[in-house]
């Protein structure tokens, strides 16, 4: 059964709070009718009991009001509940021990709990939160599943290390718990662990943090922004509607396992999937969609007549360069991409942050044509790789954009889709990547299973194809004072760059 499947139902986003062994969970409608299991509970002798609010015996361990029913279902020896108590169906549907109390919603669920699920789920109309458009069941039950999925994940994370406020307005949907807010830490000293790991947006965590971290043997995750970012640049502080948190390593990190490799390695891609997966990334091709949003040129390349190769930059002290690229500059990857294609046309296109004169990279003009014919500061990355035969990178998601779009791609470094035998590797692809996978089971890995999504527009976790239609339908803009004045700052250094020294 689906809802079975899910645990879905009640409260279950809410607390999970440890209960003794062997003991009876009291779940009543009223006061009187919790008097009447403590005199039951008196007569049969048992010692110990749960109940939720209420006025209780000492002896009673009070719960939080509200408690995730299926977990409760679990850890109870035994659950004797009111009528008209959701946990009542809920161990029911569990195969849980239930003895029911009076009237009310759910009588008869001991006895048929399929039925009395029907008869309640038919009597309600479902409505998208994201579109407003009618919903059967079993679309809302499948939303209301993935939610549970990111809830459980998060409950364990003790800790997060190095998200900056502006970043929390749309990274709170995909960290939250359920019964409280996100753990994010605060001053410069680690949080004591009190549960399972901690995940740190480590290029922006104090490395004194990481170390003492590491010294006390602290299992800690990290978390970074997903391929299919926003409308804007993370540079200009516009907050991520997608973010990754990866508990084994970090996807741009070859030297270590991570859980997208292990997806990747592992997981397996079944027909439904690989579909959804196959239409996901004919849409982003179709509409024009990178990491940073929706954007498209027309553009007249210098020379159509010979092989055209288009060279993306990167931010040189970007950490995926610093473990996946060997700290090679954009000017090494020029030189490199110009000696296996001496005969191409190249283009060079810098990184939009270094564009936007807020990170490393920066190459002049004249060192640049060196080995390139042109440069395309401006234009965006989906228009130039439609325009071109082949792309080089060093770990940039242009070249994952580039398969995408069918392009052939060569690889400098070690991205998260080298090694797989999608690429033309020239980097020091681990071993450990033995599988071949297909362009849709790359992608349904990569962008369905890996980060999780922020609806803009409703600020709630969501599907990667509904912000893909919310970026298509220039819905996903986010505006704030703080965005002005950094794309002010960028303007004024790239400016002030150019007088000094030009490009």
């Amino acid at each position: 059964m689906a809802v079975c499947d899910a645990q879905i139902g009640g409260a279950f986003w809410g607390a999970q709070p440890d209960i003794s062994d062997n003991v009876i969970l009291l779940v009543p409608d009223s006061e009187e009718q919790l008097q009447a299991m403590l005199a039951r509970l008196g007569r049969d002798q048992r010692s110990a009991a749960i109940a939720p609010a209420m006025r209780l015996p000492r002896t009673c361990q009070r719960l939080p009001a509200d408690c995730d029913p299926w977990h409760l279902a679990a850890s109870a020896d035994e659950i004797w509940a009111g009528a008209d108590q959701e946990i009542a169906l809920v161990a029911c549907l569990s195969g849980a021990s239930l003895i029911l109390f009076g009237d009310g919603r759910f009588a008869g669920c001991d006895v048929a709990p399929e039925a009395v699920l029907a008869d309640i789920v038919a009597a309600w109309r479902y409505i998208s939160p994201f579109t407003g458009e009618d919903w059967s069941p079993i679309d809302a039950i499948s939303q209301l599943a993935a939610w549970r999925k990111l809830i459980d994940a998060n409950r364990n994370i003790d800790a997060v290390y190095g998200v900056a406020g502006w970043k929390r307005v749309t990274l709170d949907a995909m960290l939250w718990a359920g019964s409280s807010p996100v753990p994010y830490a605060r001053g410069f000293r680690p949080i004591r662990a009190a549960r399972q790991y901690q995940i740190a947006w480590k290029s922006r965590t104090a490395s004194g943090v990481l170390a003492e971290l590491a010294h006390n043997g602290t299992q800690v995750g990290e978390i970074e922004d997903g391929f299919i970012r926003s409308v804007g640049l993370g540079a200009n502080c516009v907050p991520p509607l997608s973010a990754i948190v990866d508990l084994t390593g970090i996807y741009f990190d070859p030297n270590q396992q991570s859980d997208l490799e292990n997806i990747l390695q592992s997981d397996n891609f079944d027909a439904k999937l690989s579909r959804r997966a196959a239409e996901l990334k004919n849409r982003l091709v179709e509409a024009d969609i990178s990491k940073y949003g929706r954007s498209r040129n027309e553009i007249k390349l210098a020379d159509r007549n010979r092989h055209i190769i288009l060279v993306a930059g990167q931010v040189e002290d970007d950490r995926s360069i610093c473990t996946g690229g060997d700290g090679m500059t954009n000017l090494e990857l020029l030189a490199r991409a110009r000696t296996h294609e001496p005969d191409a046309h190249i283009i060079y296109k810098p990184h939009p942050d270094v564009v936007a004169g807020h990170r490393k990279g920066h190459i002049e003009t004249a060192e640049a044509l060196r080995f390139a014919d042109e440069i395309q500061h401006n234009t965006a990355i989906t228009s130039l790789i439609d325009a071109v035969d082949g792309v080089h990178v060093i770990t940039s998601l242009a070249g994952f954009e580039a398969l995408l779009r069918g392009k052939a791609v060569t690889t400098h470094g070690v991205p998260f889709y080298a090694g797989w035998g999608l690429t033309k590797d020239l980097g020091n692809v681990p071993a450990r990547r033995t599988r071949r996978l297909s362009l849709d089971e790359l992608v349904a890995g990569t962008l369905l299973l890996y980060p999780r999504y922020t609806d803009p527009v409703t600020r709630l976790p969501c599907p990667a194809e509904l912000l893909v239609e919310r970026i298509a339908h220039g819905a996903a803009s986010i505006s704030t004072p703080l965005i002005t004045l950094r794309q002010w700052q960028g303007r004024l250094r790239s400016l002030l760059r150019s007088l000094i020294g030009g490009r």
